[in-house]
C-alpha cells in the first residue's frame, strides 16, 4: 500500500479538567454535530539521540488505536499548518522500517532512530457537519499521558480542531467559542513539543545585522539555500512535481556563493563543498533534463503538420527519455542514500555554524561591489570569447560559458539585495534576462544532440528518419534565434 498524503491545519488549546466543551453547533456554518466517537490511542514517537527530528519540527510516529493507524511523518509548511505522510503500519513494531526512514533522511542521515516518547490519548471526536451532512472540521477532547525516558509520566488536556472540508473562518470562530469555555493557546505546537519540553536543541537562526559584514550577506544567502535542501529532499523522494529541479537550484545558488565569496569565505574549504554540490547537482540533472525534454519534444511534434510526421515519432522520443528519467531518478535516489551524501549534509550544518571567514571580511556596503565586479568581469570576457570563437561549435561552448557567467552574477546580485536593495535587483533581473535567452540557445544544443542519435538509430532499423531531420532544422533555428537575440541584446545591458 502506497503511502499517503494531505495538509494538516488545525489549532491547539489547553484546557483545564473541569471545563466543559461549548456546543459547537453554534458556529456558523455547521448545522449538526455527529455523535461523538471514543478512541484509545497510543503513539511512539521516534528520533535521533540528538532530536534532530524535533529540532527541524518534524514528527515521526507509529500510531495505533484511531481510524488511521500507521506510520506517520509530518513537516512544517507554515503556521498552523503541517504535511503529513502516512506510510501503511506494516509487521515492524520496535523500529521503524527503511521507507519511512527515507523520508526523514536528510535530518537523520545515517543515525540511529529510537523511542523518544510515548503518548497515550483518550480522544473523544465530535465532526461538525454541513447541512448535506459533509464534515467541517474536527474537535478532539483530548486527556493525553506522555511518557519521557527516564522521567515520570506527565497528564493534561487539551482540544483539537483540525479542518476537514471547512474553511479558516470556522477555525478562528471555533477558537473564539473554546476560548470563552474557558481553552487557553496550547503552550506547545505539538503534543511532542510539549512533552519533550526544554530537551529539544534550539536551532540557531540566521538574521541580518544592521551593518552586515560581506560574510554575513554569504551566510544568510546560503542558510536560505540549505533550508531549500532539506525542504526539497524528502520531496524528490515523494516524486513531487518540479522537486528535482527546486532542489538543483539551491545546490547551484549555493556553489555559485561559495565561487562568489571567496575573498571572504576560505577558497579551499569553499571548493570542497563545491565540488561535493556539482557531483550531487549532476546525480539529480539526468533526470530533471529529460523531464524538461519530455515536455518540450511532446509539445514540438504535436505542432507538425501530420502528413510531415513519418513513422512513430512521439512514442519514440518519449520512450527514450522516459527510460532515461526512471534511471536517472534511481540514481538521484541512490545518490540521495550515499554516506557521501550525508557527509555533505554535515558540512552544510557546520558551513552555517562556523563558516569558515578570512581575515579580509569587511563592512559589506564597502566590499560589495568589489565582489559583484569579479562576476562581471567573469562574464564579459565570456562574452569576449565566444564572439571570438572559430566554428559554431566553439561558440555554442562560449556561449554556454556565458549563460554560466550571467547564473553566477545573477545569484550574486540576489544575495546582495540587503545592502543594495534596488540596484542588486536591477543587476539580478538583468543577468536573468541572459540566462533565460541563452538558456533557450542550450536547450537547442542539447535537443539536436539528441534528435541526430534518435535519427541515426531509426536509419539503421531501415526507417525513415524524415520528421527528426525536419525537428533537428527547427532545433537549429531556435538556437540561431536565440543566439542572434543574445547578441543584439548584449550592447543594450550595463554590466
Amino acid at each position: 500500500m502506497s503511502p499517503t498524503e494531505q495538509l494538516e491545519i488545525e489549532t491547539k488549546y489547553d484546557v483545564d479538567d473541569s471545563v466543559i466543551l461549548p456546543a459547537m453547533h453554534e458556529l456558523p456554518g455547521v448545522a449538526s454535530v455527529a455523535q461523538p466517537v471514543e478512541l484509545d490511542l497510543e503513539a511512539v514517537y521516534y528520533d535521533t539521540a540528538d532530536l534532530d527530528l524535533a529540532a527541524n519540527k518534524v514528527t515521526l510516529r507509529r500510531r495505533t488505536g484511531g481510524e488511521d493507524d500507521g506510520w506517520h511523518v509530518k513537516f512544517p509548511v507554515s503556521s498552523g499548518e503541517r504535511l503529513e505522510v502516512r506510510h501503511p503500519l506494516g509487521r515492524s513494531v520496535q523500529s521503524v522500517p527503511s521507507a519511512v526512514i527515507r523520508t526523514v533522511r536528510v535530518y537523520v542521515r545515517d543515525r540511529a532512530l529510537v523511542p523518544v516518547v510515548r503518548l497515550q490519548t483518550r480522544r473523544i471526536v465530535h465532526r461538525l457537519l454541513d447541512a448535506d451532512g459533509d464534515v467541517l472540521a474536527e474537535v478532539a477532547d483530548d486527556n493525553v499521558t506522555a511518557t519521557v525516558e527516564g522521567d515520570e509520566p506527565e497528564s493534561w488536556r487539551e482540544w483539537e480542531v483540525e479542518l476537514v472540508d471547512g474553511d479558516r473562518l470556522l477555525l478562528e470562530d471555533a477558537g473564539e467559542l473554546l476560548k470563552s469555555a474557558g481553552a487557553r493557546p496550547a503552550s506547545g505546537p505539538s503534543k511532542l513539543a510539549r512533552a519533550l519540553g526544554n530537551r529539544v536543541p534550539s536551532t540557531d537562526s540566521i538574521s541580518m545585522p544592521k551593518k552586515p559584514l560581506t560574510s554575513d550577506l554569504f551566510r544568510a544567502y546560503a542558510g536560505a539555500q540549505v533550508k531549500a535542501i532539506h525542504e526539497r529532499d524528502p520531496e524528490v523522494r515523494r516524486d513531487v512535481p518540479d522537486s528535482i529541479h527546486k532542489f538543483r537550484v539551491a545546490t547551484r545558488r549555493l556553489r555559485s556563493a561559495l565561487a562568489t565569496y571567496r575573498p571572504v569565505i576560505d577558497r579551499e574549504a569553499g571548493d570542497e563543498i563545491r565540488a561535493e554540490l556539482k557531483w550531487l547537482a549532476g546525480e539529480l540533472g539526468v533526470a530533471r533534463d529529460a523531464e524538461v525534454q519530455r515536455e518540450h519534444f511532446a509539445a514540438e511534434v504535436a505542432e507538425q503538420p501530420v502528413e510531415l510526421v513519418i513513422g512513430r515519432v512521439a512514442g519514440r522520443i518519449d520512450d527514450h527519455l522516459r527510460g532515461v528519467y526512471k534511471d536517472g531518478r534511481a540514481g538521484a535516489l541512490a545518490a540521495l542514500e550515499s554516506p557521501r551524501y550525508f557527509r555533505l549534509l554535515d558540512a552544510l550544518d557546520e558551513l552555517l555554524a562556523k563558516p569558515p571567514v578570512t581575515g579580509d571580511d569587511r563592512k559589506a556596503k564597502k566590499q560589495i561591489d568589489d565582489i559583484l565586479g569579479h562576476d562581471r568581469k567573469r562574464m564579459r570576457k565570456a562574452v569576449k570569447r565566444s564572439k571570438a570563437a572559430g566554428s559554431v561549435a566553439k561558440q555554442d561552448h562560449e556561449l554556454h560559458e556565458v549563460r554560466k557567467a550571467a547564473k553566477r552574477l545573477r545569484y550574486a546580485a540576489e544575495s546582495a539585495e540587503p545592502v543594495l536593495g534596488d540596484e542588486a535587483t536591477a543587476l539580478a533581473a538583468r543577468a536573468e534576462e541572459v540566462q533565460e535567452i541563452l538558456g533557450e540557445h542550450q536547450d537547442s544544443v542539447v535537443s539536436r544532440d539528441l534528435l541526430h542519435r534518435l535519427a541515426l538509430e531509426v536509419f539503421a532499423d531501415g526507417g525513415n528518419p524524415f520528421t527528426f531531420g525536419r525537428l533537428h532544422a527547427i532545433e537549429e533555428a531556435r538556437g540561431n534565434t536565440s543566439r542572434a537575440a543574445f547578441y543584439e541584446l548584449w550592447p543594450t545591458l550595463k554590466f
